[in-house]
């Protein structure tokens, strides 16, 4: 059961990877404290507490479906996916927060350290040939470069 888990959650940052890339959005939900947050069950802080991670979907309506419980008063916001890498994928790695992909209401789902999703966004632009009008970095391939520099 376990292994079919994993393998689920694979699938749906896999996913995740490809439909941000055709589409250029990510969602988040937010309310007027900031995003939804969760706690990561695989990674630890130098203090032994679970990483914070900051919730992100491909598609509004799985976003939606997880606006319950403790998250009901949250709203779903778009973040362009250039904005998504350059400043989001970037401000997570600086501040130690892990991007938490596809999570589903039983808070289920991928723990992406950023870097690694930056270079799997960054695989995928390149595999499909994709433009991305980047603000920060003189191109893909700069990216790429400085991503894998900085997750040595």
């Amino acid at each position: 059961m376990e292994q079919q888990g994993s393998e689920l959650i694979e699938n749906r940052y896999k996913k995740f990877i490809q439909t941000v890339c055709k589409t250029d959005v990510v969602y988040a939900l937010q309310n007027q404290d900031g995003f939804a947050t969760s706690a990561s069950a695989h990674y630890e802080n130098e203090q032994g507490k679970p990483v914070d991670i900051l919730c992100f979907w491909a598609e509004s309506g799985r976003a939606k479906s997880c606006a319950i419980n403790h998250w009901s008063n949250y709203q779903i916001t778009e973040i362009a996916l250039v904005d998504f890498i350059e400043n989001w994928g970037v401000g997570m790695e600086n501040d130690g927060i892990l991007g938490g992909i596809e999570f589903d209401q039983n808070m289920f789902g991928y723990e992406a350290k950023p870097l690694d999703l930056i270079l799997a966004l960054v695989a995928e632009i390149k595999e499909t040939n994709k433009e991305l009008p980047l603000q920060k970095f003189e191109n893909i391939a700069d990216l790429e470069e400085q991503a894998k520099e900085a997750n040595k």
